[in-house]
């Protein structure tokens, strides 16, 4: 039996997805987009997902990017389409924290994939960039503007005016990164901090990611009323209630 474009596996809490284009480095065509909405069909009403952790099959690629033989064909109407687009904010708007590992080439649209994920760990071989411009194209798929929130307007107005690919160090030396580790202890890592993740109360954690994506960019006093509004349902929980009393009874034994 082929083996799915895009695999997806469960362990707890955890949802394993891997992008399963080893021989193209993982490129974003259009049977791995359509295969990557499906998987968060099959997740989007599971609440038992605390996070999820998005990897590419082998060690060349997380993925580096479009597919260029079907990107050079598409047209004005596929452009207003926004194929990627549409999958990266559904990808970003899920409820648990996603957490991209990254092994080798991370570019283009693969840099967008990673970018709308949480959380990144990438391995010391990683190389990053959104080298669109030398096609004669400009990111279409959230580079320019989740990268400026991740790195800031002007390194990352520097990225896409000039297409540079960054090293790993470079990438977490600018925050475009949370961690550095050797090649072999991506998946290692990634899992080590889901874990961190899935751990905590599962509705809090979900509250702090619905009020990150506040992200500044509504009326001034959002934030404010969305954390006012989020705790006031957190403070009715009773798992708020257990892990209070817990560390207060630790406290004591202390």
């Amino acid at each position: 039996m082929e083996e799915p474009i895009v695999k997806l596996e469960r362990e707890g809490a955890l949802a394993l997805v891997t992008l399963n284009r080893p021989e193209r480095r993982n490129a974003l065509d259009k049977a791995m987009i359509d295969a990557l909405h499906g998987v968060i069909d099959a997740l989007a009403e599971d609440e038992s997902v605390g996070a999820m952790i998005l990897a590419g099959a082998g060690d060349k690629a997380f993925a580096a990017g479009a597919d260029i033989a079907q990107l050079r064909d598409r047209r004005r109407r596929e452009a207003l389409l926004s194929i990627n687009s549409r999958l990266f904010q559904r990808l970003e708007e899920t409820p648990y924290p996603t957490i991209a590992a990254i092994r080798g080439f991370c570019l283009g649209g693969g840099s967008e994939l990673a970018l709308a994920c949480d959380l990144r760990v990438c391995g010391e071989s990683a190389k990053f960039g959104q080298p669109e411009v030398s096609l004669g194209i400009v990111p279409g798929a959230g580079a320019t503007y989740r990268l400026p929130r991740v790195v800031g307007a002007a390194k990352a107005r520097e990225l896409v005016f000039t297409g540079r690919i960054l090293d790993a160090a470079e990438a977490r030396r600018i925050g475009l990164v949370n961690e550095v580790v050797p090649d072999g202890d991506v998946a290692a890592a990634a899992r080590r901090m889901a874990d961190d993740i899935v751990k905590q109360d599962r509705l809090a954690v979900r509250f702090a990611k619905l009020l990150f994506r506040l992200d500044g960019s509504a009326r001034p006093g959002a934030g404010y009323i969305g954390e006012a509004m989020a705790q006031a349902v957190l403070f009715e929980s009773d798992e708020k209630v257990r892990r209070m009393s817990e560390f207060l009874d630790r406290s004591k034994k202390k």
